[in-house]
């Protein structure tokens, strides 16, 4: 075997068992968390269809408005900004769809300036440090939370997580575990730049 097959073979056989142990990883995560009481929900941004959130946003809010209703926390910060093809942000969608479920419109704190899940954090900190708030639960699908719970540490959020995983949107679940992976690598190397 030549030194350059050697190579290919070692460095196929590597980027094999990282691309392995990411994922393990990602899906453990997700399947593994479980969410405490805490002062607030943050319910993560997702796609709005004009003004009606995506039924991966739908998910997300069902589940922030269950633990809401549960008690796991007081109230619920909705955080994403308006994006292309959005007649309105992602956040005012989330309260619309939130007050049409019958909850409290005090109880919604909007969050709508994100364009990212970083911003989505950095910006619901600021909300949580400006009410008081020390500590929340992150609920997102659940492919997303290992990269979020990293950036959720990164910005000192006492955070537990709760994620969704959409049964009837299984193909679109299923690649979203498998974009999260470059998406985790991308996160590691930026941070340690």
């Amino acid at each position: 075997m030549s030194r350059k097959l050697k190579f290919a073979v070692c460095f196929i056989t590597i980027a094999f068992v990282a691309v392995l142990l990411t994922e393990f990883q990602i899906v453990f995560f997700g399947e593994d968390t479980k969410p405490e009481r805490s002062d607030c929900i943050i319910v993560l941004g997702c796609r709005v269809y004009g003004t009606t959130p995506s039924p991966f946003l739908m998910g997300r809010l069902n589940r922030g408005l269950e633990l809401y209703n549960k008690g796991y926390g007081r109230y619920i910060i909705v955080s994403g900004g308006k994006g292309e093809g959005e007649s309105i942000s992602e956040a005012e969608a989330m309260r619309q769809y939130l007050l049409s479920k019958g909850m409290d419109n005090s109880k919604i704190i909007v969050e709508d300036k994100s364009s990212s899940t970083m911003a989505n954090l950095i910006n619901s900190k600021k909300i949580m440090n400006a009410m008081g708030f020390h500590s929340a639960v992150i609920v997102s699908n659940k492919y997303h939370l290992k990269r979020a719970s990293l950036m959720a540490k990164s910005q000192d959020i006492k955070g537990s997580y709760s994620g969704v995983f959409i049964s009837s949107y299984k193909t679109q679940e299923i690649s979203g575990y498998i974009r999260e992976i470059p998406a985790v690598w991308k996160y590691y190397i930026l941070k340690l730049n």
